[in-house]
């Protein structure tokens, strides 16, 4: 890390030229990104019901219908005859527009009486849309527009997933902007209180720019091999701008100090980087491993944060570790131009956090016991935890695809508009078809069954018609519509799906697709990845600090406290997003389940901002314990040294996570809500008590490991040769300790 700070120092202005003339390469290539990503991603693409889907389209050209218009009269009845013009022209215009491959309607498909709401003011015309999912979600907005005048003078709403999803995208994509627009400026006051000066405070907001502008590049680049999220632009803005605030603040901090204490700009430079900066890089390396873990899913959306994380995550390290050295070594002192809060002495006596941790120090048992006791009732409501899927209810109750969805739930079967499609994979004889399909009407959950033999419902059979030969028939095999009289993503609709699945027999072989059946599987999915990719994430996490710390102990309870602080959160976002409480103040709907991915998210972004805080402290307290090999006074001085920057670190970063919760999307609200709280909890419950009191009760054990382990440490441990605060002192040279007392080692 020397060598590259030299190198960095020697060739400044060439680094800084590079960096110009990439930010407009990245602008020009990349600043177009969202228009590449897809909205969508969210199922698992070897489930059943993915397979199920890709089948109904090739064999049967058939599929759910997912763009709904809900007409209604405020007066009088839907079949009036001037209400039944208007439906007929709507289903007409409908049948005509392009991308619309089919069409179902209460006017001209025989007045079906689920099309018909339960007051007889609102009926239904549903359609299927043709194309991949991003083609039919851009082709709902466009519809919604050309259907709209046809419907006049009557009552108009657009539901179905397509609609629904165009505008959560773009709700959650007018949100972004607004977020930025909010936590900007009061990112930038924050940083110049944190900083002290104009100079210093710009520092993160450039090397911010490099790194998302260089994501936006690296994203357009991998979106011609693979399918990208849109959603992953959130991590991208978030976490590109707040590991910027990390890392430029460890940095800055420590070139701060070496100044005070008398250095040159290029010494007090390559100290800085020699610790910092090699902090710095060693904490990518532990978030990196967080967003490592999400590629073991096979679910794109999942994928995409973690193409998105380990993107954004070494391009702040490395412009941190490069382009921030050199605008340090071009202002030079200058960094404190513009100061504008007076800066403290550099002083030998302890701060507020050093005074923190002595407290801690002398009465460890209590903050253990108060502390552990206050996270673990935080954590109880973890129990509860249900994991759901997004629906039209993560919309804010204004919006118009979210109001015509509820007048779906509230005057209609909801699983009109997202049925189980049930694919027969077999030829069967008309008599198996229409026994099965009562077998499935006699499922509690089902209002309906559609079958090329007739419909099945409340025990009456209607007989076929030439739409159902023409929807179900024309193999091989056939399909059944099954409509859900419960909510499609509920606990209900998941036994529903169970047991259709399992009337499957050698003869009559069943298969399951459909809105509920995606949420069984992709909780499945997710269920059966997650414990290897929590394996992953513990074991690098293990090995990674072992080879910075030389310890057994330390990397343990690093991972242990990162847990309950973990469950700590989850348990408080399942207390408010699941149950509902201060919803109204929060401006969101509770559902009674979380959805599937976000707490998964949560757990790779926040334990990766965790290590990293955990790493920067340690750091400071290795460095030191190697110079006086005393435990409570490494302590102390490293939290004194390290507790203002990671608070203060913690503290922005909650700026833009609280920006992130103004959305009023639910999901990506919880999403803010959850990584502020998770890392306020781990700054200042954590780091600034827990850490502390429990290295104070270790004592020398904090730095044990046995011998094969100590050699194998200072062989291949990610340290530097020479650590800064050995050759600090002035020794002779018969005194300096040999390769067997090298710092790191213990007794």
């Amino acid at each position: 890390m020397r060598r590259l700070a030299a190198f960095t120092v020697r060739r400044r202005r060439a680094v800084l030229l590079a960096a110009l003339l990439f930010l407009p390469i990245c602008a020009a290539f990349g600043g177009g990104v969202a228009t590449r990503l897809t909205h969508g991603g969210f199922d698992d693409p070897s489930s059943e019901s993915t397979w199920v889907h890709q089948e109904l389209e090739r064999r049967f050209d058939a599929g759910r219908f997912d763009f709904v218009v809900i007409l209604g009269t405020p007066e009088g009845d839907v079949d009036d005859d001037d209400v039944s013009e208007v439906g007929l022209a709507v289903t007409d215009a409908l049948r005509d527009a392009p991308g619309v491959a089919d069409v179902l309607s209460y006017w001209a498909d025989g007045r079906l009486p689920p099309l018909r709401g339960e007051d007889g003011r609102q009926a239904i015309i549903a359609a299927r849309l043709a194309g991949d999912y991003d083609q039919r979600v851009a082709r709902a907005a466009d519809l919604a527009e050309e259907i709209a005048p046809v419907a006049e003078p009557l009552e108009v709403g657009f539901s179905g997933q397509a609609a629904v999803a165009e505008a959560a995208s773009r709700q959650a994509e007018e949100d972004l902007h607004t977020s930025e627009l909010l936590s900007a400026p009061f990112t930038f006051v924050a940083l110049v209180i944190v900083f002290g000066s104009l100079v210093a405070a710009l520092l993160p907001l450039s090397v911010a720019v490099v790194t998302v502008l260089g994501t936006f590049l690296a994203l357009t680049l991998l979106t011609g091999v693979t399918d990208v999220s849109v959603f992953a632009l959130n991590l991208t803005t978030g976490l590109g701008l707040g590991l910027a605030i990390d890392y430029s603040l460890f940095v800055v901090a420590r070139y701060r100090e070496e100044l005070a204490l008398g250095h040159d700009v290029e010494p007090a430079l390559a100290r800085a980087m020699q610790t910092a900066g090699r902090t710095v890089a060693f904490s990518a390396g532990t978030v990196m491993v967080s967003m490592l873990a999400l590629l073991l899913f096979p679910i794109t959306y999942l994928r995409s944060f973690g193409y998105a994380g380990l993107i954004v995550v070494p391009l702040a390290a490395a412009t941190a570790i490069v382009v921030l050295p050199a605008l340090l070594a071009v202002l030079g002192p200058r960094v404190e131009a513009g100061r504008l809060v007076r800066r403290e002495r550099e002083q030998r006596v302890p701060g507020f956090w050093g005074r923190q941790a002595q407290r801690v120090v002398r009465s460890p048992w209590p903050y253990v016991v108060v502390v552990t006791a206050v996270l673990l009732v935080l954590a109880l409501p973890f129990r509860n935890f249900e994991s759901g899927r997004i629906d039209d209810r993560v919309l804010p109750t204004s919006n118009p695809a979210r109001q015509a969805t509820d007048d779906l739930r509230r005057n209609f079967t909801l699983g009109e508009s997202e049925p189980l499609e049930v694919l027969v994979d077999a030829d069967v004889t008309d008599e198996q078809v229409s026994q099965l399909a009562r077998e499935i009407l006699a499922i509690p959950g089902v209002a309906r069954v559609d079958a090329v033999t007739g419909s099945y419902l409340d025990g009456v059979s209607v007989p076929p018609d030439d739409l159902s030969e023409a929807r179900f028939g024309g193999g091989p095999g056939t399909w059944m519509s099954v409509v859900p009289s419960v909510e499609p993503v509920s606990l209900e609709a998941e036994r529903v799906v169970a047991d259709v699945r399992a009337l499957s027999t050698a003869e009559v072989p069943v298969l399951v697709g459909g809105a509920s059946a995606e949420l069984v599987d992709t909780k499945s999915a997710i269920g059966s990845t997650l414990p290897w990719a929590l394996l992953v994430v513990a074991v690098s996490t293990l090995l990674l600090l072992f080879l910075m710390t030389g310890s057994l102990l330390v990397p343990v309870k690093a991972l242990a406290l990162n847990i309950l602080s973990l469950t700590a959160t989850f348990g408080g976002m399942v207390w408010v997003f699941q149950e509902g409480h201060f919803d109204g103040v929060l401006g969101f709907t509770a559902t009674g389940s979380l959805d599937s991915f976000t707490p998964v998210l949560m757990f790779c972004i926040a334990f990766g901002l965790s290590m990293d805080y955990e790493v920067f402290l340690l750091s400071r307290m290795k460095e030191e314990y190697d110079l006086e090999r005393d435990n409570e006074a490494a302590i102390v001085v490293g939290l004194d040294r390290t507790g203002r920057v990671v608070t203060a670190a913690a503290l922005l970063l909650s700026i833009v996570f609280v920006a992130l919760s103004t959305s009023e999307v639910a999901v990506v609200k919880l999403f803010g809500v959850g990584l502020m709280v998770a890392v306020l909890v781990d700054a200042f419950l954590i780091r600034a008590t827990l850490v502390p009191a429990l290295m104070s009760l270790a004592g020398r054990a904090n730095w044990w490991a046995p011998r094969p382990l100590r050699r194998f440490h200072l062989r291949y441990g990610i340290w530097e040769n020479e650590p800064i605060a050995v050759l600090d002192r002035r020794v002779s040279s018969a005194a300096a300790p040999g390769p067997a007392e090298e710092p790191g080692t213990t007794d």
